[in-house]
C-alpha cells in the first residue's frame, strides 16, 4: 500500500505545535541548508525573515502559514516526509531549514524533499497561485450539502476522485475522503452528480467529524510523519477502512481495496452504495 502523505489534520496539528512555541517570538536565525526542496528556498528568505516578529500562524488546505510583522507570510508545505522539529536535540542532514528565536530552535526536516517553502506578501495571500482555485474549506461554513450539490451537478466522475479535486474542497486527501465515505454509507465510486442532497448533507457531517476527531488525536501516524513534538499521532487506531483490507467494517462486513489512480481505496460493499 502506497504511504499518504501529511493530510489536513497532519498540516492543522503541526500548526498548532508551532503556534506554541512561534507565536509572538522574533526569529533571530532563518538559515535554509540546502538550495532547493521540491523547489528551490526563495533567494531573501533569510533576509526578509531575520528579525521578524511572527504575527500569526494557520493553516490553508495542507498549506502552512507563518505570518510576520514584515508583512510577509512564510508558506509551507509538508510534501510527502516533511514535519517540523522543535529544539532536536541535534542537526540531521535532513534538516532543511532552521529557524531560532531567543527560546527555541526549529528544523523542518524532509527525507524525500517533496515538500517546499513560499514567501508571499501578506496582503496578496488570496492571490498566491496555488490558492486561487481552491474550494472552501471542510471545516468552514462554506462547506455545505447545496454547494457541493451545485458543484457535483452533473458530474459523471466519482465521488472520491470529485472529493479529491482541491477546487470542490481544499484538503481533503486520500485517507479522510475514505473515512467519511464509509461514514456517510457512499460508495466511492458512486457518480458524483448523481447523489441526492440528504446523502450530501450526511457526507458533509461525515468529513467534518473525521477531521475533527483526527486533529484531536494528533493525525495519523504514516511512515515518516510526526508531530513537531516528536509524538506520533493515534488516530490510525480508529480507522474504519483505511488500511483494512479484509478486516471487519463497523456494519459488520468485510473491508475491500481497489486501486484508482494509483491511490489505494479502502470502502465496505456491505454499508456503502
Amino acid at each position: 500500500m502506497r504511504q499518504g502523505m501529511p493530510e489536513l489534520p497532519e498540516v492543522e496539528t503541526t500548526v498548532a505545535g508551532l503556534r506554541q512555541v512561534l507565536d509572538g517570538a522574533q526569529l533571530t536565525m532563518v538559515e535554509p541548508r540546502r538550495a532547493d526542496l521540491r523547489f528551490p528556498f526563495p533567494p531573501d528568505l533569510r533576509q526578509r525573515l531575520t528579525g521578524a516578529r511572527v504575527t500569526g500562524l494557520s493553516r490553508r488546505a495542507k498549506y502552512g502559514l507563518i505570518e510576520t510583522d514584515r508583512g510577509d507570510t512564510m508558506i509551507f508545505h509538508l510534501g510527502m516526509s516533511g514535519r517540523w522539529r522543535i529544539d532536536p536535540s541535534e542537526i540531521g542532514k535532513h534538516d532543511h531549514l532552521l529557524v531560532e528565536t531567543a527560546s527555541h530552535r526549529l528544523a523542518l526536516n524532509d527525507p524525500r524533499r517533496f515538500g517546499f517553502v513560499h514567501l508571499v506578501e501578506s496582503g496578496a495571500i488570496n492571490a498566491y497561485p496555488p490558492f486561487v482555485a481552491l474550494g472552501p474549506e471542510p471545516l468552514g461554513e462554506d462547506l455545505t450539502a447545496a454547494f457541493l450539490a451545485d458543484a457535483l451537478a452533473g458530474r459523471g466522475a466519482p465521488i472520491k476522485a470529485m472529493l479529491l479535486d482541491q477546487r470542490i474542497v481544499a484538503g481533503l486527501g486520500n485517507i479522510y475522503v475514505c473515512e467519511a465515505l464509509n461514514i456517510a454509507g457512499i460508495s466511492p465510486t458512486r457518480a458524483a452528480g448523481r447523489i441526492s442532497r440528504a446523502r450530501l448533507a450526511r457526507l458533509v457531517d461525515a468529513i467534518r467529524a473525521v477531521l475533527i476527531a483526527a486533529i484531536a488525536a494528533g493525525g495519523s501516524t504514516l511512515r515518516d510523519y510526526a508531530r513537531p513534538d516528536g509524538e506520533l499521532g493515534y488516530f490510525a487506531k480508529d480507522w474504519r477502512v483505511y488500511g483494512r483490507e479484509g478486516l471487519v467494517c463497523p456494519c459488520g462486513g468485510i473491508v475491500r481495496r481497489r486501486v484508482d489512480s494509483g491511490r489505494s481505496t479502502f470502502y465496505c460493499p456491505a454499508c456503502q452504495s
